[in-house]
């Protein structure tokens, strides 16, 4: 009979562990703890759900502390949780199975809650988090498992809102810093950096980062297409719009088939338009063009999508455009799509219009 652990490191995370551990407890035989220094309650809280504590002189190092937690497991098998994390579906048959198995790593989907234009989104990836227990890390941040054996998508689904916790950037960046010191021309860790910059609105960072991102990016990295969708938004919200032309233009056929691209090409153009409607007013037919294309892509799930981009989202700012262009029956019709969806701007916005 094969066992499970639950391993993690954590750090002042009262505010959050319960949630965590309550979602998780009941799928696992033991529960490692790995404490780097915290000073609120922590501790007494996973002590509740009878934790095995173990404390670690935090060195910078994510694989590090990882490893030093995976070491104390004495399961068979370690599922791996940060405690801003909880598992949100019903995934205890899905989990007993993978783990009588051949020996295989199994990535779950985790869904990524993060602020944009004072709304909160879910973006989408996929992440090894069950492996069997001679498995370690390499990586001093954004660390990664270290095996040749065989990756397998799960339905298992884990929710994350740490990107709303800005705090957390206190320690990551430093960290991201050093690794790009290091290895300059690495497009991941400018891209990773980057999302702690968009994190603390720091957008002439976030951009900046993401400019040399594009520059050494691999297209064949399975992050590449995140890279090119986030310098885009990074250019809207530093006001660097110039520099997004091209992007779009060089990437429209490598990206044909991503709804987040088309997404946020068509509120790049609002944006270039409204910035200079001179030179680029012709252009606001691409508007229309690119939410049509988003559509009809669709809520294809695949690394790095953001829920609405290919449903309820792009149908709402069609309907706007619609409206703004004087085309009131076309956006009332998009609305109605995007109130399916139980779309709150939407719903809102068809109500001010029957009221008007």
């Amino acid at each position: 009979m094969n066992t499970l652990s639950l391993v993690m490191i954590v750090k002042n995370e009262s505010a959050v562990l319960s949630r965590c551990l309550e979602s998780v407890v009941k799928l696992v035989d033991e529960v490692v703890v790995v404490d780097t220094g915290s000073t609120d309650n922590t501790l007494q809280i996973a002590r509740e759900y009878n934790a095995k504590i173990y404390n670690y002189q935090w060195n910078n190092d994510f694989a590090a502390a990882r490893n030093y937690a995976l070491e104390q497991s004495t399961s068979d098998w370690n599922l791996v949780l940060d405690a801003d994390e909880f598992i949100s579906n019903d995934c205890l048959a899905t989990i007993q199975e993978f783990i009588h198995s051949a020996p295989e790593i199994g990535k779950v989907k985790v869904k990524n809650q993060f602020e944009s234009q004072g709304q909160i989104n879910t973006e989408i990836s996929y992440i090894s988090r069950i492996f069997p227990k001679q498995c370690r890390y390499i990586g001093k941040i954004h660390e990664q498992i270290q095996s040749d054996m065989k990756r397998v998508i799960l339905a298992v689904e884990i929710t994350h809102d740490g990107y709303l916790n800005k705090t957390k950037s206190d320690r990551n960046i430093p960290i991201l810093l050093d690794c790009i010191k290091e290895q300059p021309q690495d497009a991941y860790y400018h891209y990773q950096i980057a999302k702690e910059y968009r994190g603390l609105q720091q957008h002439n960072q976030a951009v900046t980062h993401l400019r040399f991102a594009y520059q050494f990016i691999d297209r064949r990295k399975v992050f590449a297409p995140q890279v090119i969708i986030n310098y885009l938004y990074a250019t809207i919200a530093a006001g660097t719009l110039e520099e997004g032309i091209s992007v779009i233009e060089d990437n429209y056929e490598y990206l044909e088939e991503s709804a987040d691209f088309f997404f946020v090409a068509a509120l790049f153009m609002l944006e270039l338009i409204l910035s200079n409607p001179g030179n680029y007013s012709n252009n606001l037919f691409l508007i229309e063009q690119f939410y049509q294309r988003a559509l009809t892509i669709g809520e294809v799930e695949v690394e790095g999508k953001v829920d609405g981009t290919g449903s309820y989202a792009a149908h709402h700012n069609l309907g706007v455009y619609y409206e703004v262009t004087g085309q009131q029956d076309l956006a009332k019709q998009q609305y109605s799509f995007a109130a399916e969806y139980n779309y709150a701007p939407s719903l809102n916005r068809l109500a001010n219009l029957r009221e008007a």
